[in-house]
Formats: C-alpha cells, structure tokens, sequence
C-alpha cells in the first residue's frame, strides 16, 4: 500500500518512525494513518532532504504540538464557561503578625 520496499520499512520500524501491528507470524500489519505517515516520511527523505533522525524529530515536534493544541482548547473553553469553577471565598479579614528584631539585653 505504501509503495515501499520491505527493508525500508524495516528500518523505519527500527527507528521508531512507526509502530506497526504485527501478526502471529510476525508481519507487519500498517492501518491507513501509519501508510500516510509512512508516505510523508518518504516524502521528506525524498523531496526535502531530510535525514531520518530529523524526520523523527519533526514527528516527536508535530504530536507535541498537537498535544499542546488540545490543552489549550481544554483551557481556553473553561475560561468561556466560568460556571465550571468553584467560586474562591472572599477574606473579609487579614492577620498580620509583625516580629521584631529586638533582642533582650542589647
């Protein structure tokens, strides 16, 4: 499906560049996600030049980013709902507690 010679695939598996299923007898089993990755990784390699271990870094940047994504979407819809939060008591008063620095005997 991905067009690409089985040792090549080998290595991208050993590189960490996707992770297929395998079956009983060992095969590598890719879904449809992992061939466009497989495709995009080629097409980086090919077109852009890019070398595997930079491949895997844009990778591991572009889930971090993704990641990073959906927590903020996370944060910024609470902040529009506010009724999700807890009220915070107001303090209507304060202690203060003052210690002075003056030592007996001096």
């Amino acid at each position: 499906m991905a067009g690409m010679h089985p040792q090549t695939l080998r290595q991208y598996d050993r590189l960490g560049l996707v992770s297929p299923r395998r079956t009983p007898g060992g095969g590598r089993r890719y879904s449809l996600r992992e061939v466009e990755l497989l495709r995009e990784v080629q097409r980086l390699s090919q077109e852009d030049g890019v070398n595997l271990v930079g491949i895997k870094r844009i990778l591991e940047l572009e889930a971090e980013v993704h990641t990073l994504r959906q927590q903020l979407e996370l944060i910024t819809g609470a902040a529009e709902e506010p009724a999700d939060y807890l009220p915070v008591p107001a303090f209507t008063s304060a202690l203060a507690v003052y210690r002075s620095r003056f030592v007996a005997g001096d």
